[in-house]
């Protein structure tokens, strides 16, 4: 059988480190692959003013399937001072790389889980009865809608006459908004469409049967937000009675989630939001199993799939020698790419070696040992980065 073709895209930072670390896993776990480097992030911006250029998606397009580290956003006028100088004042706009990516590709499906490592220093405790100690088990997966949304990019900053003269046909804006002059104006649209909608809630349905769970939680706001998560509360209410009976609904306001999710968080297993809510809530339950150092995800459309940690591309620490960044999130990303593309005995063999080096405790990172993420954190008996990925493929062998 031919080698499958990766198409690394490391990224800006950390993103750089955390990358080469899960390819030593995956090699020394079996995994035979060609690794097509991918041009993607903030050094492309300055120097070309495109941060995903067209070379890297066409590899893309060809291979399928990406590995991504992570990337370096700043907002609008520092991305348009750091051009080079013979790209500025040419109406070039800064756009996340990895935004744009699943919205050109129908990236849609966005797949977050959140599972409790047993062992992990950071995992969430609370009181329990009598003042004894409890210490939850979180299994849970956050489906995120992952091209609409706050995050479509559909925005204005002092709204041309159409946009303006649309919006003052709503009573709602006439009566509360008219007062503002334009140029002190801006707005961002929230959209939700119906096919991409179905899509994110059929996800988490089938996720839920396949494990056996009998609820699909919806966290969005429909009380207050009532036209875009109104549609996926009534899309996930007629998809439970029509084609999931056995599995029901359950709807929380994102902002009573935020406090649920540190009062009973073993209590939900299956849950699905729009993008800004999903972004939110998986961060939140990110928080309870160690941090985003432990954090995964999935980007999953109907050709294409791209597999990222959740973390940033924290460019203080990626000049550190050693580096001492935690690259767990990144090799769970590898784990679930290799559960996409069927590799699914080698995605278990190495998502239990890095539950047995967690569970053993012998070698922690920095985050994981509780000090402050600085050089000196070596010093103190933290696990470099390489030392964390030298334990895993220990296990492994």
């Amino acid at each position: 059988m031919a080698k499958r073709t990766i198409v690394t895209m490391p990224g800006d930072g950390i993103g750089k480190l955390v990358l080469e670390q899960a390819i030593q896993v995956l090699d020394a776990a079996g995994f035979s692959a060609n690794y097509i480097h991918g041009d993607i992030g903030w050094e492309f911006w300055c120097k070309e003013g495109n941060p995903f250029p067209e070379r890297t998606q066409k590899l893309l397009e060809e291979y399928k399937i990406g590995l991504f580290g992570a990337i370096t956003s700043k907002p609008k006028d520092k991305a348009e001072a750091e051009l080079s100088p013979e790209l500025k004042g040419k109406g070039l706009t800064y756009y996340s790389p990895i935004v744009s990516m699943r919205q050109k590709y129908d990236l849609d499906i966005c797949k977050r889980p959140c599972h409790t490592f047993k062992g992990n220093p950071l995992n969430f405790i609370r009181r329990g009865f009598g003042g004894s100690i409890e210490e939850p088990i979180v299994d849970v997966m956050i489906f995120r809608q992952n091209t609409e949304c706050l995050y479509s990019g559909v925005e204005w900053t002092n709204p041309p006459d159409p946009v303006y003269d649309a919006l003052m046909t709503h009573k709602k804006f006439k009566d509360n908004f008219s007062w503002c002059p334009r140029p002190d104006l801006a707005v961002s649209a929230r959209i939700f469409t119906r096919k991409y909608t179905t899509r994110i809630v059929k996800a988490a349905f089938e996720y839920a049967k396949e494990r056996g769970f009998d609820t699909v939680t919806v966290c969005e706001k429909p009380n207050v937000i009532r036209e875009t998560s109104g549609m996926m509360m009534k899309i996930a209410h007629e998809m439970s009675k029509n084609e999931y009976p056995d599995i029901r609904v359950q709807d929380t306001n994102i902002d009573a989630q935020m406090m649920w999710l540190t009062k009973n968080p073993e209590n939900y297993h299956v849950i699905v939001a729009g993008n800004m809510f999903g972004d939110i809530v998986s961060d939140g339950f990110a928080g309870l199993i160690g941090g985003l150092g432990f954090a995964c995800s999935a980007n999953i459309g109907q050709e294409i799939a791209v597999f990222e940690p959740t973390h940033g591309s924290a460019p203080k620490y990626a000049d550190f020698n050693p580096s001492i960044v935690n690259p767990i999130a990144m090799i769970l990303s590898a784990v679930m790419m290799l559960e996409h593309i069927g590799e699914k005995e080698t995605a278990s063999r190495i998502s239990k070696a890095v539950a047995d080096v967690i569970f053993e405790g012998k070698v922690k990172t920095y985050d994981m040992l509780k000090v402050s993420g600085t050089p000196e954190a070596i010093s103190k008996g933290a696990a470099s980065t390489q030392q964390m990925t030298d334990a895993i493929i220990a296990k492994l062998k």
